[in-house]
């Protein structure tokens, strides 16, 4: 009798520790999440904290206008619970897929409630600007769409979600303003890049981007030439690529100016370092 108690009391001991085991898994077991691109990851961790595991589709070196997903990231999408998607080029074609992929994934919009402006200023009906990822005050906008996302797979974490999300939104302030102070007395200030990533970070601190490329395409000989009357008019000196794209363009220009070519990355995943050396760099290029 006492060794078949004793039996029964190690089946217990035994199953109350698989139980303990189970719900510790469970309890540590983390939201696989997709982002469209690398600053989003940073956003999503801000928020999520260690609940979440992000994993990104343009992976680095890549253009989110013309990216292919890989093979296995497909077969990871299979197991995301989801998705947030900003609106870059190659959504149009991908989104559909990946819905189709997984059916149980969750997509959250996070560029909605923004709205978008035109590539070129003389074209309001024409291509829609993307990059609402370097705008500090978009990027609160954004937050709270990654928050309502949260909040809709894992409604028990919803603390602590809403606590990481006010933290955010205070860093976010913090730099905005930071921002606006490196750029006082700067305002209507011009600087020159190659393919117009910038336009919402020039106007959050009252500046002007003057693009190389334009929806895509390379300049024309006229348009190079115009481009350099209009540096040397306004004393611009440094000519700004991303590594993605060719520096030739870039490079003429810069030539024929007397100056430098700088690069700049819009798709970095330290975003608030990136974005503070960006504006540092725009700063000692203005005249």
């Amino acid at each position: 009798m006492k060794s078949c108690f004793i039996k029964v009391m190690s089946i217990v001991a035994v199953m109350s520790v698989c139980c303990i085991t189970f719900a510790t898994g469970a309890q540590a077991a983390k939201i696989k999440t997709f982002v469209s691109i690398v600053p989003q990851r940073y956003f999503v961790e801000k928020i999520g904290g260690d609940r979440v595991d992000v994993s990104v589709m343009v992976l680095p070196g890549n253009s989110p206008a013309t990216y292919e997903p890989r093979p296995k990231q497909m077969v990871a999408l299979s197991r995301a619970s989801l998705y947030y998607a900003i609106g870059v080029p190659f959504e149009k074609v991908w989104l559909e897929k990946i819905a189709a992929h997984n059916i149980k994934m969750r997509f959250v919009h996070t560029e909605e409630g923004i709205e978008k402006k035109a590539m070129k200023a003389d074209k309001p009906d024409g291509i829609k600007d993307p990059h609402i990822w370097l705008s500090p005050p978009l990027v609160m906008v954004q937050a709270r769409n990654i928050l309502r996302g949260l909040l809709k797979v894992d409604p028990t974490n919803r603390s602590i979600y809403e606590a990481n999300y006010k933290k955010f939104i205070m860093e976010l302030v913090d730099l905005d303003n930071e921002l606006l102070g490196v750029f006082l007395g700067k305002e209507r200030a011009r600087f020159m890049v190659f393919h117009p990533a910038w336009g919402y970070f020039a106007r959050a601190y009252g500046l002007e981007m003057i693009p190389i490329e334009s929806e895509g395409k390379d300049p024309k000989p006229a348009d190079l030439q115009r481009l350099v009357r209009k540096a040397k008019k306004y004393g611009i000196h440094v000519v700004f690529v991303q590594p993605e794209f060719s520096s030739k363009s870039a490079g003429v220009i810069a030539r024929e100016i007397g100056g430098q070519v700088v690069y700049a990355n819009p798709l970095a995943l330290d975003w608030a370092k990136n974005l503070k050396e960006m504006a540092s760099r725009v700063k000692a290029a203005l005249r």
